[in-house]
């Protein structure tokens, strides 16, 4: 029994071992959620400090006049700055990615017309 319990230990050593120094090839193939990294603000300040505001799409005026509505969709925000944070662009490209990705998803046009062939249009 006892040379049992000192294989076992001697094993889950040299595993250890062989894990933490082989640790640099597989830790990045892990999953690990981003809830645990980043806590997504639930306010308009909280957004435009979270970077998510720009010339473009300014939610400065909403801050200025104290609205206490939640801010940005959540699972907008929490998208678009995977985008940002995978594709290394700023804040209105994502916002340009992500929005053509749901136009794509709902089989919109990049233009933002319907792709549905029997779709008719009166202009």
């Amino acid at each position: 029994m006892a040379y049992f319990l000192y294989l076992l230990s001697f094993c889950v050593i040299i595993c250890g071992t062989a894990l933490y120094l082989t640790r640099s090839r597989w830790l990045p193939l892990l999953p690990v959620p981003d809830y645990i990294y980043q806590h997504l603000p639930s306010s308009f300040t909280g957004d435009l400090e979270a970077g998510l505001s720009s010339s473009q799409f300014d939610i400065t005026a909403n801050v200025a006049d104290g609205d206490l509505r939640a801010g940005l969709d959540e699972a907008g925000k929490l998208e678009v700055k995977r985008i940002m944070k995978s594709q290394k662009v700023d804040f209105d490209e994502a916002r340009r990615l992500y929005t053509q990705q749901r136009f794509a998803k709902h089989n919109i046009g990049p233009d933002g017309r319907p792709r549905d062939p029997k779709f008719v249009s009166f202009s």
